[in-house]
């Protein structure tokens, strides 16, 4: 995904390890490189031991062969020590301490390491996948996580939800670990695809956001979201204005453009000191005031928008249709109506 800038990074709240990462190399790659670095490993410790033979002794026919000298490599560097050559030597047994038994470590952590990488770390990466899958429900997935998807996931966090109850899906390695570092849960892969919005549990999800840099792989990823969770409420950035109906159509919810928000901003900074700062106060957790949308109660039926000591009500809807507080003549409310109230930040 691409990324377009930096957020200033909070504190980590706990490291949480990211579940998939793109491995640096191929595991054929991988095993081919370490097969011939311990070979070159071997290969030299056989050096070293043939031309210190002198120090050996072999208790069978007192003769040190260039096989034997292998044999005794191999034998040293896995620890099994049979005891029918031994160095003899003072020189001898200090190539064996400070030379064979380091590189005898060595090729034991190479062992260990690709045994973990090929077998063990899947093997738990599958298990911990499960576990993941069996607790997520009602969470909160990002699809992208450059500025745009860190500032909407700090927002949704601050707002009530734990972080460990956010998703992150991206490509990019370091934008995982910044996801992890902040204590939401990191997949590495493509949110086009089914496969990793399966494992993000998409079909128990409450939310997802997508916000990709790319109209047409939002579009993309929201058809495939709206294929797996006919339920689930969509929430995409888009970047051209002609794309907006290409995205409802696809299953969106809401659409967001943020370069027709911010030029809204600029335009009204032009003439106008306080106007962006209480948008911005409207909108962030972090403000003095905040926009609240609720279903009327029960007892606020009949009354009107100015009459609410719930807070300040500046627009209502009735059957998807907006009603500002100036509407006298409709601005009473209706069973059903969703009403937007300005209230002070608790």
């Amino acid at each position: 995904m691409p990324t377009t800038g930096r957020s200033s990074k909070s504190p980590p709240v706990r490291r949480q390890r990211v579940l998939y990462v793109k491995a640096p190399v191929s595991p054929e790659h991988m095993l081919i490189s370490r097969v011939l670095l311990v070979a070159m490993l071997l290969a030299s410790v056989i050096a070293v031991l043939w031309f210190s033979r002198g120090g050996l002794l072999d208790q069978q026919d007192g003769h040190v062969s260039f096989s034997d000298v292998v044999y005794f490599a191999m034998i040293t560097i896995t620890t099994v020590g049979y005891g029918d050559i031994v160095p003899v030597d003072t020189t001898t047994r200090v190539i064996d301490a400070l030379f064979i038994t380091p590189v005898r470590i060595f090729i034991w952590f190479i062992f260990l390491g690709t045994a973990y990488q090929l077998v063990i770390q899947k093997v738990l990466e599958d298990y911990r996948m499960a576990q993941l899958r069996d607790r997520l429900r009602d969470h909160v997935i990002v699809c992208g996580f450059g500025e745009t998807g860190r500032v909407a996931a700090r927002e949704v966090v601050s707002k009530g939800t734990p972080a460990e109850d956010i998703v992150v899906i991206d490509i990019s390695d370091s934008c995982l670990r910044d996801a992890a570092n902040l204590g939401y849960i990191g997949l590495h892969g493509d949110p086009m695809h089914e496969s990793i919005l399966l494992d993000a549990g998409v079909a128990n999800a409450r939310a997802v956001i997508v916000c990709m840099g790319r109209d047409d792989s939002s579009v993309l990823a929201v058809l495939t979201i709206r294929n797996l969770n006919q339920r689930v409420r969509i929430v995409s950035v888009v970047s051209e204005d002609e794309n907006v109906k290409l995205l409802r159509r696809a299953g969106s919810n809401v659409t967001v453009m943020p370069s027709q928000a911010g030029g809204y901003l600029l335009a009204d900074a032009v003439g106008n000191n306080y106007v962006t700062d209480y948008v911005f106060d409207l909108l962030t957790s972090a403000g003095r005031v905040s926009l609240v949308e609720r279903v009327a109660a029960l007892d606020e039926l009949g009354k009107s928008m100015r009459d609410l000591a719930c807070g300040l009500v500046v627009r209502l809807y009735r059957d998807g249709e907006p009603i500002g507080f100036w509407e006298t003549d409709k601005n009473h409310i209706e069973q059903g109506d969703l009403l937007l109230i300005i209230e002070p930040t608790v």
